[in-house]
């Protein structure tokens, strides 16, 4: 991944609230992660993704910090603040209490990438899910929404939510490329 930025002359930044540095730690320990990794936010404390990365008060008001959309304007939130082509995010629920109402293991992971224009977001959500994102677009930027159901301890769920989103940034940057290769593929074939 830091490889494929770095050829591509982007960067990268990271929104975190369950993994608490996690991601930022796992991509920093890749040699030449300084080329495309601009920084972090740790918006534990529910006032800072807010305050800090500009999510939507009201939004935090009436569905929690554990929530879809909050997920994605933390990845364009972070991306605007720390001036990165890329924002990622996790928030969710870790244990060993439910919050916000969401169980244990409940995780929402995002990505935020450049060039808006040029495709909507995705989400991908769980049945479950689509009954309380009734309302809430989960719009803006170039990205997308996981929402994940871990099974495990604390250090489980924190982990393989590192590993969701990194995977997630991974699947945007390969559709892009994959994307832009048929586009390429068309105008050498006249377009057929």
């Amino acid at each position: 991944m830091v490889r494929l930025l770095a050829a591509r002359g982007e960067t990268l930044a990271v929104a975190e609230s369950l993994t608490g540095g996690l991601v930022a730690a796992e991509i920093t320990s890749v040699p030449g992660a300084s080329k495309v990794f601009r920084g972090s936010v740790t918006a534990y404390a529910t006032e800072l993704k807010r305050n800090v990365l500009g999510v939507d008060g009201t939004l935090l008001d009436e569905r929690g910090a554990v929530d879809p959309e909050v997920a994605r304007q933390m990845a364009d939130g972070v991306r605007e603040v720390l001036g990165a082509d890329w924002g990622l995010a996790t928030t969710g629920v870790a244990g060993p209490e439910p919050q916000d109402g969401q169980p244990v293991g409940t995780v929402f992971v995002a990505v935020s990438g450049p060039d808006p224009a040029v495709s909507r977001p995705e989400t991908v959500v769980t049945e479950s899910e689509v009954e309380k994102m009734r309302g809430y677009a989960v719009g803006g930027g170039h990205g997308k929404v996981a929402a994940l159901r871990l099974n495990g301890d604390r250090s489980e769920i924190r982990m393989e939510s590192v590993r969701s989103v990194l995977t997630l940034l991974l699947q945007q940057l390969s559709g892009e490329r994959a994307e832009n290769g048929r586009a390429q593929d068309t105008e050498q074939n006249g377009g057929n």
